[in-house]
């Protein structure tokens, strides 16, 4: 089963560049929204079809507020019949800050003299998991700086440390990355490991902009960053993550960068990318960066609503970056993914130090650092399913077999009973009395709602098996 428009059938082709900034302004510049066709594209979406990019536009250009509301009512519609009331959870870990790039954004840059250099040794590196596991996380993001230290073997043996690690009834399930490039033979190295997600962000895609961000080090290249997911896809790495850093440049050609990745990955894979994310740009140590571009945090929610009617079946992750109350916004809208309890100054998660941010120490600013128990609370609270589910990639539903899995619409049906039977390990080990009280309605509620689910009796037995001590089952 092929996923992409014909419109990108022809002009891929494997591990090959494939951005052209006229093409991506021509489908802009020619939109011509009008009600009835913005209501036809969201009804195509409702299908759980992926838009073409022509069709994207058109939402992009719809900036009449009824036709913005029509466009955010959809998402939220969409998001309810894809993933149901899902908000899958993880942390993110730094490893190591050494970077060999000079990007005007990141306060990693080579250039920043007063960053504080660190890569966790073997030993603060357990501590740190030891740490996540005891607040209850189960899935990770291991995020490095560009550096030659961080090479392929070096994050291999970290994948298989974070895996031994067992505190308790706490325990890393997943463990996604985010670092640099690599080349095919390195990609397989990684694979090998074990790693769920392999992320690599292209950060604007567009080729001029991108000069004037990059200054120096190897991600200046525009298209082996590009390209760089099709080594891991060609290395057998069928998850993958992309993502822009809006603020760089103008967010509706950006969101047309994200689909014209997304359609070169099912044009020359036949997979879409596993996770979406779109940071916004944040305070950063030396940042150097005009506001021309700078997305109001009305223009946020459009283009994740946007987002999540172009790419039904794709992850959408939200980060700490934003505040809590913009987090709680977009959730409504298209968001599948957030981190809880996030630090990232390096060591942080053990020692406790991350209490008042230094900027020196730290990638960029974040805006919500409450533990992941308030952000589980306030989930419950919202009438979501906080989930640390891990299923799909232990059972091999990943890459093309995720695509099958999902599009028809079954990761309602499969994923709820999972993300029911991590929440009930959670309320178990970790929850305060007054969460698991709350907890334990919502997997009532949750039970009741899966009519089409023909084994919650057996569900019900494993929720009995949690209880008893039993832990990792899963669906």
């Amino acid at each position: 089963m092929k996923f992409y428009p014909e419109e990108c059938s022809i002009k891929d082709e494997r591990m090959k560049p494939f951005i052209d900034p006229d093409e991506i302004w021509a489908h802009i510049n020619n939109a011509k929204p009008t009600k009835a066709k913005v209501k036809e594209i969201i009804a195509k979406s409702l299908n759980k079809e992926r838009l073409s990019m022509a069709e994207t536009a058109v939402l992009l250009m719809a900036d009449e507020p009824e036709l913005i509301e029509d466009i955010k009512a959809g998402a939220r519609m969409l998001k309810e019949k894809v993933y149901g009331n899902r908000i899958v959870l993880f942390a993110p870990l730094y490893v190591g800050n050494k970077c060999t790039n000079n990007c005007q954004y990141c306060g990693f840059r080579v250039t920043n003299k007063d960053a504080v250099r660190k890569t966790l040794d073997t030993d603060e590196l357990i501590s740190e998991v030891e740490a996540l596991e005891d607040n209850g996380q189960k899935r990770l993001i291991l995020v490095y700086g560009e550096h030659p230290q961080y090479n392929a073997e070096y994050i291999a043996e970290n994948v298989r440390t974070v895996y031994k690690v067992k505190k308790g009834k706490g325990e890393i399930r997943r463990v996604n990355i985010n670092a640099a490039p690599l080349e095919i033979d390195d990609f397989r190295i990684v694979k090998e490991a074990g790693i769920g997600t392999y992320q690599v962000f292209q950060e604007t895609y567009n080729p001029e902009m991108y000069k004037k961000y990059h200054l120096g080090g190897k991600k200046k290249d525009f298209e082996y960053r590009l390209t760089s997911l099709d080594r891991a896809q060609e290395a057998g790495i069928d998850d993958v993550g992309i993502g822009a850093l809006f603020g760089l440049y103008d967010w509706k050609y950006e969101v047309l960068g994200l689909i014209r990745h997304t359609n070169h990955f099912e044009a020359c894979y036949n997979v879409g990318p596993h996770t979406i994310s779109f940071p916004r740009i944040q305070d950063a140590a030396m940042l150097n960066q005009s506001d021309k571009y700078i997305v109001s945090d009305d223009e946020f929610v459009r283009l994740i609503a946007i987002l999540r009617l172009a790419v039904p079946y794709s992850g959408l992750i939200l980060t700490a970056r934003e505040n809590q109350y913009v987090r709680r916004e977009v959730m409504k809208f298209g968001v599948s993914q957030i981190d809880g309890g996030t630090k990232l100054e390096l060591g942080s998660y053990h020692e406790s130090v991350n209490d008042k941010q230094n900027l020196n120490k730290e990638q960029f600013k974040i805006n919500d650092s409450r533990s992941l128990g308030e952000i589980v609370d306030e989930l419950l609270d919202d009438g979501y399913l906080p989930s640390f589910c891990t299923a799909c990639y232990r059972t091999g539903r990943t890459g093309e077999h995720f695509m099958e899995f999902s599009v028809p619409g079954f990761i309602k049906r499969f994923c709820t009973p999972n993300a029911i039977l991590t929440l009930a390990e959670y309320l178990e080990d970790y929850a305060t009395e007054e969460v698991a009280k709350k907890g334990w309605k919502v997997v009532d509620k949750n039970l009741k709602d899966l009519e089409s689910f023909d084994k919650t009796d057996e569900l019900e037995k494993r929720i009995e098996r949690i209880k008893q001590g039993e832990r990792d089952i899963y669906f």
